[in-house]
């Protein structure tokens, strides 16, 4: 007979099983390391309130110590007939202490164990997207400094502007993905309250200490109301996913950008050729299939929230089974991001970019502008200044200075890379992830 947590004396039939079941095995192995840790600090508290001897504590968190080892080292596998993560946690420590293995679901349904697992996956999921984030805007601003100074056109309307650099164009991706570790910051926190407690989503007669659980997961604090706690299942995922989205826009946009600038009519950027694919029939083609697929891959991302957003959406409070289908798509999202962050970091710390490039007569229109604001400077006024340049451009006799200056907060002679820093140390800050790992350290101890 299969192992399900709530199974009594009948079985059930074989196609409901294989429908209702779905992918929870193979999802599930996610979340293994942090059911294990979820358990472990259930069952300190059940020994604290005398659901479970003194004595037999320390066999269980052996056990459960030895399990969470499985999990980390990729040995850990839901066999065959059992239902999920949770009943296989339950049956190996069942087979191993007899027993003492069936204590552990005292006071919890497989309601707030799911939550926590996920509550607990999703916040070191958050701080490895985060990290990744991190470790690409450090090159960003690296590459922004590097090449201050080499200059890059810059549209509107996909027509040539003003003049810009690739040190504007590469800093304003770091910014934005600090924007973006905000939102991450945001989803973190609410990923980072404990549901552990509020069991089938109404509570429990046995004096449960959701303090004590809090404290030894790390927990920023509980989700305080039992109901709520059931009901932000679908919600946190939805934060979490419109975070996610937000990061992908920002990389999938970059991408876009990388694929306009190696067109030979643009010939911005290039890359080494092992980097870039050929055609089957055109010799000379270099193609950036690695952006092409991080913006396709960005862009379904982005998606994320509307389809979590379409699963809860005419969901009443309580828990429904419906809400399985979220881990199909909310799980993976992390891997292929955090994927998408570290292929984009590797193709960029060898971009190369085109020097010279404004010296081409073809950009020598970016340059109105800067002759607009020099003869205001000589004290033409503004609107008068404009027809000039418009009258010389129509002419044909615009000449194009040789030297710009831009030196206000933000412009290309002002980029303003230790501010950004700032910025985004004051946000990684707000994480306090070190907190989280020392508060596991000791509950493995």
């Amino acid at each position: 007979m299969a192992q399900k947590l709530w199974q009594k004396d009948k079985g059930v039939d074989s196609l409901i099983e294989t429908f209702t079941v779905g992918k929870d095995r193979e999802m599930d192995i996610y979340l293994a390391p942090w059911d294990v840790l979820g358990s472990m600090a259930h069952t300190t508290m059940l020994e604290s309130i005398q659901l479970i001897p003194s004595d037999e504590l320390p066999v269980l968190k052996n056990a459960l110590k030895e399990i969470y080892k499985q999990t980390i080292e990729g040995q850990f596998n839901i066999e065959e007939g059992v239902e999920d993560v949770h009943s296989q946690v339950e049956l190996l420590l069942t087979r191993a202490l007899g027993d003492i293995g069936k204590k552990i679901h005292s006071g919890r349904s497989r309601n707030d164990q799911v939550l926590l697992d996920l509550k607990l996956y999703t916040r070191d999921a958050i701080r490895r997207v985060t990290l990744e984030s991190n470790t690409l805007v450090n090159l960003l601003l690296e590459l922004s400094e590097k090449h201050k100074n080499d200059l890059l056109p810059g549209y509107t309307h996909l027509q040539l502007a003003m003049p810009s650099s690739f040190g504007l164009w590469f800093g304003a991706y770091a910014e934005s993905l600090i924007d973006d570790m905000e939102m991450l910051l945001a989803a973190y926190r609410i990923s980072n309250r404990n549901p552990l407690g509020s069991a089938a989503g109404y509570g429990s007669s046995f004096p449960l200490n959701r303090q004590m659980t809090t404290d030894l997961l790390g927990f920023e604090r509980m989700n305080y109301n039992v109901v709520y706690a059931q009901m932000g299942r679908g919600k946190t995922e939805r934060n979490v996913a419109s975070a996610l989205a937000s990061v992908a826009y920002s990389l999938g946009k970059l991408s876009m950008d990388v694929c306009l600038y190696m067109n030979q009519n643009f010939g911005f950027l290039s890359f080494p050729d092992e980097l870039t694919t050929g055609s089957s029939i055109m010799p000379h083609k270099k193609n950036p299939d690695v952006f092409e697929l991080i913006r396709a891959r960005c862009n379904r991302m982005q998606a994320l929230p509307n389809d979590v957003a379409m699963i809860t959406a005419n969901l009443p409070s309580g828990y429904h089974r419906d809400l399985q289908l979220i881990k199909e798509i909310f799980v993976p999202a992390f891997e292929e991001l955090i994927s998408c962050l570290q292929i984009a970091r590797y193709m960029l710390e060898q971009v190369q970019v085109k020097k010279d490039l404004l010296r081409d007569e073809k950009y020598k229109y970016l340059f109105t502008v800067e002759v607009v604001n020099q003869l205001v400077n000589e004290g033409m006024p503004f609107r008068d200044a404009y027809k000039e340049v418009g009258m010389q451009v129509e002419k044909g006799t615009f000449k194009a200075p040789s030297e710009i200056h831009h030196t206000h907060e933000g412009s290309l002679g002002n980029l303003m890379s230790a501010e950004i820093r700032n910025a985004r140390d004051k946000v990684l800050a707000g994480f306090e992830f070190n907190r989280v790992e020392q508060a596991i350290e000791r509950l493995l101890q």
